[in-house]
């Protein structure tokens, strides 16, 4: 392919674009691929998470926080070198209870399906990616936004590229791969927790690999593992750049680059439909297109 390569991902809120899949997307920038998240919402109803986190302001204004996650968000779009857009809804919040609250009336989750995928459907017909990545139909995990979020990303893949839907969004674009990104595995738990043992290291993750049950169905769904260890500390300052969500002295950075990246070095992907032709496993989200 001649072209430059393009390569779009679909995040629900700030800070999702550096803790899922940051690493291959900083090896694809420094490639030269041209890389744009897609960010659903604007991490409204967030809360601070980071306990280390100080701004006088947020006391007497909590509604700051749609400011600040901005500002982050600039940050970690900079440290990644990708462009970045927001679809414009309103964060779902992440409800407490058993049963569940009922949703906010204005919420992200609550919006149609044809309403809310219509601004992805515009920005996939103008920015023309060849691959496409979201969550899978779990969200990843079950937040509402991440599962909207899956949902408009799978509909929005196939309505882009039909000339009888959205007519007035933009010519039709064929994005030509899908994948969903996949998180953590008991095998890529494991090989850590081996990994830390080797090197005399306590795992943070001990307890909830001794917990974890293991399902190879998971580990199956895995077609696609890109290498790219070398940009871990590309992604760990992306992540910093979310300060009020990331602690610095919490369990993302508790094992070292050299353990992750013996243990593990790749980020995970599962390829959902491609229309150009490729062979499993692949090691390169373009695979078939280069």
């Amino acid at each position: 392919m001649a072209e430059k390569l393009r390569l779009m991902h679909v995040h629900a809120h700030p800070d999702d674009e550096s803790s899922k899949g940051a690493a291959s997307t900083a090896k694809y920038v420094a490639e030269g691929v041209d890389v744009h998240v897609a960010t659903c919402t604007g991490g409204e109803r967030g809360s601070i998470l980071n306990p280390g986190f100080e701004h006088s302001g947020i006391t007497d204004n909590p509604e700051l926080i749609t400011e600040i996650r901005r500002e982050e968000m600039d940050r970690a779009r900079e440290i990644l070198g990708v462009k970045q857009d927001w679809l414009g809804f309103i964060d779902s919040g992440w409800p407490d209870g058993d049963p569940k609250p009922p949703l906010p009336e204005d919420c992200f989750a609550l919006v149609p399906i044809e309403e809310a995928a219509a601004p992805l459907v515009r920005l996939i017909r103008s920015f023309r990616p060849h691959v496409l990545t979201t969550y899978d139909e779990n969200g990843g995990y079950p937040h509402p936004d991440h599962i909207k979020c899956h949902e408009i990303s799978v509909y929005a893949y196939e309505a882009a590229a039909d000339p009888d839907r959205y007519p007035e969004l933009g010519e039709p674009w064929q994005v030509s791969k899908l994948y969903y990104q996949l998180s953590w595995n008991y095998a890529r738990m494991k090989a850590i927790d081996d990994e830390m043992t080797k090197h005399g290291l306590d795992n943070p993750f001990a307890e909830r690999l001794a917990k974890w049950e293991r399902k190879p169905e998971d580990e199956a769904r895995m077609t696609t593992q890109v290498e790219c260890a070398e940009y871990f500390s590309v992604r760990d300052a992306a992540l910093l750049a979310h300060a009020t969500q990331i602690d610095p002295n919490g369990f993302w950075f508790a094992i070292p680059h050299q353990v992750q990246a013996e243990a593990w070095p790749t980020e995970d992907f599962q390829l959902v439909d491609s229309k150009v032709q490729t062979a499993i496993p692949e090691t390169d989200l373009f695979a078939g297109l280069r």
